[in-house]
């Protein structure tokens, strides 16, 4: 109250208190307000600091995108370079592919067009081998029917060769004219006379005219046929032994009458063949009545067939040929004589021709010098060289004036 009064003021004044209320509410206040500013200072300082690292940390972004940015921008630079390099690559792959594609395209046609024409090639040959095989096929037709018909004919001909053979007198005719074709092939004509007439009035089929010894000598056709037939036909033991001994009877036969018919002294050879037209017989006899051609070759007949015939016919035709190379041998030895007498005119004349030959060749030689020489003195007369003429040069010309 004091305090008021020295002031003047009225502590009973109520508009005093009130103002005196305010001016306390108003440092209650400051003092509030102090207290407060002191407080958010206190708080403020980690909030600026937290505020100083938002800006650092903003800063550092910043700095972060920039570099970003500048990272951005060279990877887009790298990644443009990179586009511009796949583009260029893939624009090179994409002509390499185009040219690859081009050359696969131009040996495609290339290979369809040789293999068009490999097909036509082949197509063409195999028309062609096709015609040539129908061609051949017909041609081979062709021989088949023709060999249809000859077996046709031949199966006429076996009909009627067994005809033929089953009659005894057209078997010896058939056994006579294969005897005279055989021997007709081996021997000149006048070495063998066919149905020679005998002094015993007997014919013999063929009779050779070998020389002195052995002599003429008879071959005659014989062909057991009935015998043999039987014995191929034979089934049981019994039958192939009489046939057998029927065929040993009949060769014994025709061996005894050869014998007796066409061996006779003095006239023909101590020997004579009978031929056997038939191979299979010939082999037969051979392989299972080798007593039977015993007997024949103690008989002095031996049986042939036709391929051992042709063989006694060549060995007879050397015979032949020898001895009537022997009977030739004075007209050889006097037409040797002759033709050494021819031999040493023949050397005589050459000797005469070869010295007419050294003779004209020297005179060749003398002709040549003399030529040499006119030709050397012509060629020094047209070029005016009269020194250069040796005086004795014309001898030469007088020599070769004179010889001419």
């Amino acid at each position: 109250m004091d305090a008021f009064a020295s002031f003047g003021l009225d502590p009973a004044d109520p508009w005093v208190w009130m103002v005196g209320a305010a001016v306390l509410g108003v440092l209650f206040l400051f003092l509030a307000v102090l207290r407060a500013s002191r407080r958010a200072a206190a708080a403020a300082e980690p909030l600026e600091h937290h505020i100083s690292q938002l800006t650092e940390g903003l800063r550092l972004l910043a700095e972060n995108q920039q570099a970003m940015k500048g990272g951005l921008d060279t990877l887009g630079q790298a990644q443009a370079r990179t586009m511009q390099t796949v583009e260029q690559r893939l624009g090179h792959v994409q002509s390499q592919m185009q040219e690859r594609l081009h050359e696969n395209a131009l040996k495609t046609t290339r290979a369809m067009t040789d293999l068009q024409a490999e097909l036509r090639d082949t197509l063409a040959g195999n028309s062609e081998k096709t015609t040539k095989s129908l061609t051949q096929l017909q041609e081979r037709l062709a021989v088949i029917d023709r060999a249809q018909g000859k077996i046709e004919k031949l199966s006429g001909d076996v009909l009627s060769l067994q005809d033929i053979l089953s009659n005894k007198q057209t078997r010896g005719a058939f056994g006579e004219i294969q005897l005279n074709d055989i021997v007709a092939k081996a021997l000149p004509p006048d070495a063998f006379t066919t149905q020679a007439q005998l002094s015993n009035g007997r014919r013999a089929d063929v009779l050779v005219h070998l020389p002195a010894p052995p002599g003429p000598i008879v071959i005659d056709a014989k062909f057991p046929l009935e015998a043999y037939e039987a014995l191929r036909a034979a089934s049981t033991p019994a039958d192939t032994q009489a046939a057998g001994r029927a065929l040993r009877t009949s060769v014994r036969k025709h061996v005894s009458d050869i014998a007796e018919r066409y061996i006779i002294d003095g006239e023909t050879a101590e020997g004579a063949l009978m031929f056997l037209p038939s191979e299979a017989v010939y082999a037969e006899l051979h392989a299972n009545f080798a007593d039977v051609v015993r007997d024949g070759f103690a008989a002095r007949v031996w049986i042939v067939s036709p391929t051992t015939c042709m063989a006694t016919l060549n060995t007879m035709r050397a015979v032949m040929k020898d001895h009537r190379m022997k009977e030739q041998a004075g007209a050889i030895r006097k037409e040797l004589g002759l033709l050494g007498k021819d031999v040493e005119r023949l050397e005589t004349r050459v000797g005469n021709l070869d010295r007419h030959f050294a003779q004209a060749a020297k005179d060749i030689d003398d002709i040549k010098i003399s030529a040499s020489k006119a030709g050397a003195r012509a060629h020094r007369l047209d070029s005016f060289d009269f020194d250069a003429l040796d005086p004795g040069g014309t001898e030469d010309l007088a020599q070769l004036s004179g010889d001419a």
